[in-house]
């Protein structure tokens, strides 16, 4: 895992604009994840220790909670910032994008699982997305939808609980 690299796509995903606060919290994400690659448990502590302190301070300036467990696919943009909650066991693939007020995680503190949420998925302000569940490719969430069940790909799930609408072609 490279860390310049990966910082580097992720600023042309958000149009090279750095004061995007998204961007901060997938900075301090990318260091997160490249922090693993040091294999020496000693060497590791240190970077282990900044990396909690950047995530705190990203988790107060922005209200964005990213943990750098979370795979997430190329291009995955948090489209405006503030009261966004995404479990540790959770996952995102290529060209996802989440707004203000999304919650993707657990649907019971028991069931250690959390949302496994394909390519090309919108999810739109306020959703909350919860359990041992499956998000398919091309899905747009709806704004303060509430999705405890699967999506299957090319639907829109909108409402509480979400009801889920083909996608005409």
């Amino acid at each position: 895992m490279s860390l310049f690299p990966n910082i580097r796509a992720d600023l042309k995903t958000y149009g090279g604009q750095w004061s995007q606060q998204g961007f901060w919290v997938m900075v301090v994400y990318r260091y997160g994840r490249w922090r693993y690659g040091i294999k020496n448990p000693l060497l590791r502590k240190p970077f282990s220790l900044l990396y909690r302190f950047l995530y705190k301070v990203a988790q107060i300036l922005t209200g964005i909670e990213l943990p750098c467990e979370v795979p997430v696919g190329r291009n995955f943009r948090i489209e405006h910032f503030g009261d966004i909650v995404i479990s540790g066991y959770a996952s995102f693939g290529d060209d996802c994008i989440i707004r203000n007020g999304v919650t993707v995680g657990l649907k019971n503190i028991e069931e250690k699982a959390a949302p496994k949420i394909g390519n090309n998925v919108n999810i739109g302000a306020g959703a909350k997305l919860l359990g041992n569940i499956t998000i398919g490719d091309n899905v747009d969430v709806g704004a303060n939808a509430v999705v405890i069940s699967s999506v299957p790909e090319n639907s829109i799930a909108v409402g509480i609980p979400a009801r889920i609408i083909p996608k005409k072609s």
